[in-house]
């Protein structure tokens, strides 16, 4: 009788995990802001299905559809990294982003320098793509 309590239980917390990704849907149209040396900076976070995966694009002012690379989603937190061209300099950056509803926040990291730094994001869905 416990082991069936027990599976029981395994089972329902696994359905429970699997249901919290599912209620952290990424796919959508986000606007996020950043601040980086005191500016507070945008840009508009695309992300879509591709089949079975994740894909999308990211667009600053001065940048149109960066792709994203190696878009996951788990436990409710979406991670990719994708290049922002600036000032003539490539630079890789990887993002962190809990999903909570409408709303996402993190952290981005990229190496400047030599040095490793990271800032805040957060944004809203604006457009929930089906």
């Amino acid at each position: 009788m416990k082991a069936i309590l027990s599976m029981a239980l395994v089972l329902g917390l696994c359905g429970f995990a699997g249901a919290r990704d599912e209620k952290a849907d990424p796919v959508g149209t986000w606007k996020c802001e950043y601040e980086i040396g005191d500016q507070k900076r945008t840009l508009t976070l695309t992300i879509k299905k591709d089949g079975d995966k994740l894909a999308g694009t990211m667009t600053w002012p001065d940048q149109k559809d960066e792709p994203l690379k190696d878009v996951k989603l788990k436990d409710g937190t979406v991670t990719f990294s994708n290049v922002r061209k600036f000032q003539g300099k490539e630079i890789a950056i990887d993002y962190t982003l809990k999903i909570d509803g409408d709303t996402l926040k993190g952290k981005a990291a990229a190496e400047f320098g030599g040095q490793k730094q990271e800032f805040d994001m957060n944004g809203k869905r604006e457009k929930k793509d089906k």
